[in-house]
């Protein structure tokens, strides 16, 4: 790099921008229950002066993903795709839909046919 005009491009990597200026600084977004596997689907196209991120999660959730399949595709970070994500989420861009935890019924069924498969 040079000392008076720093080039933010490398050759190798690519442009080069931190994930915290990507998300201006904030760490988490607690507004909205985004885990891995929370499913994520554009409701509405991007706009031609949206930054390049949310225009690219919005062209991958043209069908559901999960959030970690979309952080993975666009090479971002989980916390920084969620925090991206819940964003596009205040703006009508994206809607979520978040697994249901199982109930305790759920997973002593469960048990008990595993437990059944062992015995086999």
């Amino acid at each position: 790099m040079t000392h008076g005009r720093e080039s933010w491009y490398d050759e190798e990597a690519g442009p080069v921008v931190r994930p915290y200026a990507l998300t201006r600084g904030r760490t988490s977004s607690d507004r909205y229950e985004l885990n891995m596997i929370t499913l994520i689907l554009a409701a509405k196209p991007g706009t031609a002066s949206m930054a390049p991120e949310y225009a690219e999660i919005l062209r991958l959730c043209r069908k559901p993903l999960s959030v970690a399949e979309v952080a993975a595709n666009v090479d971002l970070p989980l916390a920084v795709l969620k925090v991206l994500a819940g964003d596009l989420i205040d703006q009508g861009y994206l809607v979520y839909r978040t697994p249901q935890q199982q109930n305790d019924k759920d997973v002593n069924t469960l048990q008990a046919v595993l437990d059944g498969i062992h015995k086999l």
